[in-house]
Formats: C-alpha cells, structure tokens, sequence
C-alpha cells in the first residue's frame, strides 16, 4: 500500500539533543470505517518557538488499498517539534482520541466524531510544558476512564542550549546523565473532559527518572495495573499498585530495575508479552550500544535478567535500540522480537548512525534465535530507526509493523509470513474503558494455555492498535479463551475456532 512520511529532525549542525530522539507513529481508526489509519510525528526546525511554518504532524486515512494525507482536512495541524504519539478514547465517546508529546508544551487532539478533530490541552490540564516522550492512556485509577502517564525526559531547551565537546575540542551530543532529569505526570481523568495531575500523590515518584518509555500492565496477576518505566542512565521504576490509586516503586526488590550486574542502562524501548507461557508477563528493554538489550523473564514474586543465557546478549551489543515489539509474528505459538535500530552520535568524526533493524525468534527451549536474515530485505536497510508500532493494518489475521525513522521514509511492514493458525481479539468495554485497555485474555488450545493483555503504552513513543493476536501453531479445534475485565468482571467463551477476529464487547450488570 502507498504510504510515505519522512520526519524532518531539523539537524543543522548543532547536534541539539531534541535531533536525536524523535520520534514515533501509531495506529488509529479515526473515522470508525473499519480500516485503521495512520498518525506520525514531525519535527521541523528545533530552534524557532514561531511554529506557523513548520511541518505538521501527518495523519494518514486508510482507503484500502493505499493512504491518504488528511491532517490538514481533519483539522489535525500539530506543528511542534514532536516526540510521541498516544492513542486513547478518553471520553468514552467511541472516537479515539490523540494525545501528542512534545518537545515544548504536549497537545491533546480530541476527536469530534466528524472527521475532524479539537486541540484541547489546555482546557484538559495535560497540556505539560516539559520535554515529553513516550505518553501512555490507562485506566490507572479504575473507574472506567482512561487516565494519562507521561514520561518526562530532560531539562533541555534547543533555542538556548549550550554545546557540548569532547576532550579533543569537537562538537558532539551532550551525555544525557549530565543534564537534570523531569519528574513524570499522571494526569487522571475526572470524567468530564479535564485532567488533575497527581503522581505525588499517587507515589509515581521515583528518584532522578529520565524517562523514555512506560509499559502499564499487571505483572503481579492481582487484578491491579502496574507502571513500569524505561530510564535512560538510570535505573527503572517499577511501580506496584497496593489498591486505592496508591503505588510504590519496587524495581531493585522486584529484580528489573538494572542488569544482572546491578548496572543502570540507557533503556529506550519497552516490549512485554509472557514468551514463557507462565502466565506472567515479561519485559524486554532496549538500550544504548554496547550495553545490550534486557530480557526480564517474570516468575510471578519477581524478575530475573536472563538476556545471556537466552542468547539475547551478543547479537545486541553493537546496537542501540529504540521501539521493540514482542508478538508472534509467524503464529507458529511462540513468540518474536522486532527491535528498530539507531544511533544518536551524529557528529561528522563518528561513525554513520544508521542501523539495521533486528527480528529474533523463540525456540520455546528457554533460546531465542537471530532469523534477521531472512526476514526480508528490510532487515538489510540501515536506517535511524525510532517508533514502532503493531497493527493489523491489511486484516488478514497477522501482525504488521510501522516504524518511524528519522530523515527518511516510514517503514510500512507488511507481515507476508507463512504462518500457523491464529485468534485475533479486540475489545470494547461498558463499564470499563471502550478501548479495552487493561483486558486481559487466557486462550487455551489443548494442552497449551496463551496469556496477553492490553497494554497501556510500551514500545517507544508509538500507539499499537488494542489488539490481542494469538498464534496456534498446528492446534486445530475449538479454543477456550477467558476475558477479565479491568473492572472485575469475567467471561468465558466457547466454541470459538482459530482463524477468526472476535470483537469481545464488556457484558452488562443487565440480566
């Protein structure tokens, strides 16, 4: 399908920290046609506050066979220097709403329902004047409307920052663990279309965050959303929800807040799926070059770093990694790890940037295995490789991939597998959230038990479309597949067979 967006990162020589971050992309059925559309950030000139001439966010309409630019038509011009994109329907409304992190001030883009849509920030009160990154819609608080967290990342202004040298007298990126670090926001919903800002309160405070990326999901399996955050230089934050809206950060007790050797990472992205099928879900991180990415298999009363013994470690160490995302892409019943690559140093005495992007396989023998190589020829393209983001765009049951990179065109990955049988799931909530984030699904298919949930956030600075996609492998027969809802609420359906998408709507307290 056509599609082509390229993001400016407005690089000029300055090497300004804000070039190298950006940025991300997401899925979005704006116009509720059934056909899932695109929305990706834009940069543009870092250095002017003056932003009526800059490039526009670009939001893409699915016409079936190709994309259609409508930004302009939908009333969705968003010309900061953006980050990231989140993609929630934070009223209830039906029409999913956009929520855009920037470099200055964040916008909230609600959606009419028209076609068109409202920049409403500042009249919700998330209209955050920090240097944002990823942004994540859940319903933390669990009254039945999304609420909003907000990774904040540096104290850093591009139109009056200082340059940085290296002890040869050259220009180069400033070392992010040298500038002060912003707290993160959790913005919660007060059900009528304004937000209050209460991390302290809450205890989402953690010390020195830098944060790049947050995942929202249950680790612990007691029915309550926790938040885990992706620090760069320092260590990550887990927060625990001990009930009522309260959290404590237990990262370092929990066993994920650092390597193996007790060593903070500049962690970038965040992808979480339960590869091990105990039930639990675990998360891999991406990080900085020479560090290499972290897998934290979850066993239920805390994690363990097992990148090494799983294989994980030396095929990443000459990467920097950025958006990842853990699904089963060729639905053979284990699961994949897509990883988009890319440095920040882009000083002219430095080595070319641009990376290849990597796809690594379970074996379901406690090993994962390197299969970029004959993945497609995208896996031989070097590129500055940003978001990620998962849909299936094409309808056809599997997973495809957006991903974002910087001064040059948008991957469209269209997933060609030769592939196994497979259940796909979306959800629409009653008394919970109607995006259905939070659910969490148990799909059995004879001896063998899959467990996803709907995630808030995850990847980097990308909006994944909220769906389940489970891959069956050779089991042919009917499958058992168990919904919880966030609210409490449980179901079980039966006879459903694999090869089918199931829109699972929230049953009512109606008899």
């Amino acid at each position: 399908m056509a599609f082509e967006h390229v993001f400016d990162r407005g690089a000029r020589g300055k090497l300004l920290e804000v070039e190298t971050l950006g940025g991300g992309c997401g899925w979005i059925d704006y116009d509720r046609d059934g056909l899932i559309d695109i929305v990706c950030n834009q940069g543009g000139e870092p250095t002017t506050l003056d932003r009526k001439d800059q490039p526009s966010d670009g939001l893409y309409r699915n016409l079936g066979d190709r994309f259609q630019r409508v930004d302009t038509h939908a009333r969705f011009v968003e010309q900061n220097y953006s980050q990231a994109i989140a993609v929630g329907d934070f009223d209830n409304d039906g029409f999913p709403d956009i929520y855009v992190s920037n470099v200055f001030a964040n916008t909230l883009w609600k959606n009419c329902g028209d076609g068109t849509f409202q920049e409403v920030a500042e009249i919700a009160g998330v209209a955050d004047p920090r240097w944002s990154s990823t942004s994540a819609w859940a319903d933390i608080d669990l009254d039945g409307d999304l609420d909003l967290y907000v990774c904040n990342y540096l104290v850093y202004d591009p139109t009056t920052a200082s340059p940085c040298y290296d002890d040869q007298g050259r220009l180069v990126l400033c070392n992010p663990s040298k500038l002060a670090p912003w707290p993160d926001a959790c913005y919660i919903n007060q059900g009528d279309g304004t937000f209050v800002e209460k991390s302290k309160e809450m205890g989402l405070i953690g010390e020195g965050n830098r944060a790049l990326s947050v995942a929202i999901a249950d680790f612990n399996n007691d029915r309550l959303p926790d938040i885990y955050v992706a620090n760069d230089t320092n260590d990550n934050f887990l927060f625990i929800n001990i009930g009522n809206a309260r959290f404590e950060e237990r990262a370092k007790l929990y066993g994920c807040a650092t390597d193996h050797l007790g060593m903070p990472q500049g962690s970038m992205g965040l992808a979480i799926n339960d590869f091990d099928r105990n039930g639990y879900l675990d998360i891999y991180s991406t990080h900085y070059t020479k560090e290499s990415n972290t897998l934290y298999e979850n066993y239920g009363h805390g994690f363990q770093d097992v990148t090494g013994r799983m294989g994980l470690h030396q095929p990443t160490l000459a990467y920097l990694g950025f958006g990842t995302v853990m699904q089963d892409l060729d639905q053979n019943g284990e699961l994949d790890l897509f990883v988009a690559n890319g440095h920040v140093e882009t000083a002219p005495h430095q080595a070319d940037p641009r990376m290849k992007p990597q796809l690594f396989s379970y074996t379901g023998r406690k090993q994962w295995r390197d299969i970029s190589r004959e993945s497609g020829a995208t896996f031989q393209e070097a590129r500055m490789s940003r978001g990620v983001a998962s849909a299936d765009f094409d309808r056809d049951g599997d997973i495809d991939l957006l991903v974002l990179n910087l001064d040059d065109r948008a991957w469209l990955l269209r997933n060609d597998s030769q592939r196994g049988a497979w259940l796909t799931l979306s959800f629409i909530g009653n008394q919970s959230n109607r995006d259905g984030i939070g659910v969490r699904a148990e799909v059995t298919a004879g001896k063998r038990t899959y467990v996803q949930e709907v995630c808030g956030g995850t990847s980097f600075a990308s909006a994944n479309q909220p769906l389940l996609s489970f891959g069956l492998g050779e089991y042919v027969g009917d499958l058992k597949v168990r919904v919880l809802w966030p609210l409490g609420k449980e179901e079980v359906l039966t006879g459903v067979t694999p090869g089918k998408h199931v829109v699972v709507r929230e049953p009512t307290n109606e008899p």
